[in-house]
């Protein structure tokens, strides 16, 4: 059943954890997921589970070709998306900062921040053009706070905190953009840190049911504001 006007929503990250949960239940409440992701397997399921108007692609947001031509793609076929979330992220081996190799720092900062200005760059514009929607950019307890092993991590959403809000300042009146702690839960990112006792917090599938309303409800007055799902 829908619980709100019908939305466009575009997603990044939806093959596991907190994006495939987030889709299944906006799909669930009636709205149109345009998601990505760079594994192909879990695509296809999604693409059986949640067929046309919804649509999955398989994109690195890294690659700012392949967002554009996705973003191209998409804006030809669909109106400029109602809420823009910026999922996909990757979290480095936990260890020392100088422990951590130039590749695995690179991952990490090309993933969590360059990808999502490269979601920004292309999807953006239709939305100014039309004066209207959300941009909801996942940023973590660490992007608040700090833990040791996780500096890559900590250093890209402590940026999406400064990135979003100085976004904020720039977009239109009628439009937000929000920097979001979606809460600690159980993931496979999470376990990669915490081991067995992220088993102690609540998984994606419990968590969407609280986010996707959340989400949902987020309009011009939230622009700037650093959110949490509790």
């Amino acid at each position: 059943m829908v619980t709100a006007p019908a939305r466009v929503i575009v997603l990044t990250g939806v093959s596991r954890g907190l994006g495939r949960a987030l889709a299944t239940e906006f799909v669930r409440a009636g709205h149109t997921v345009l998601g990505c992701a760079r594994s192909a397997a879990p695509l296809e399921s999604l693409r059986r589970a949640h067929p046309a108007p919804n649509d999955f692609a398989r994109v690195d947001v890294a690659s700012d070709a392949e967002v554009r031509r996705w973003a191209e793609r998409l804006l030809r076929d669909y109106p400029a998306p109602d809420l823009l979330i910026n999922n996909a992220a990757l979290i480095n081996p936990s260890r020392p900062l100088w422990r951590i190799t130039a590749e695995e720092f690179a991952a990490v900062i090309d993933t969590n921040l360059k990808g999502v200005a490269n979601v920004l760059r292309h999807f953006l514009p239709a939305m100014v053009a039309a004066q209207r929607g959300v941009i909801v950019n996942l940023s973590s307890g660490w992007g608040r706070s700090t833990e040791a092993e996780v500096a890559p991590y900590c250093a890209t959403k402590w940026g999406i905190e400064g990135l979003t809000r100085a976004l904020a300042q720039e977009l239109p009146g009628g439009m937000a953009a929000v920097p979001l702690n979606p809460g600690i839960i159980d993931t496979a990112m999470l376990r990669s840190c915490f081991g067995e006792a992220a088993g102690r917090y609540p998984g994606p599938d419990r968590w969407a049911k609280t986010a996707v309303p959340f989400l949902l409800q987020l309009g011009p007055e939230a622009n700037g504001r650093p959110l949490t799902i509790a």
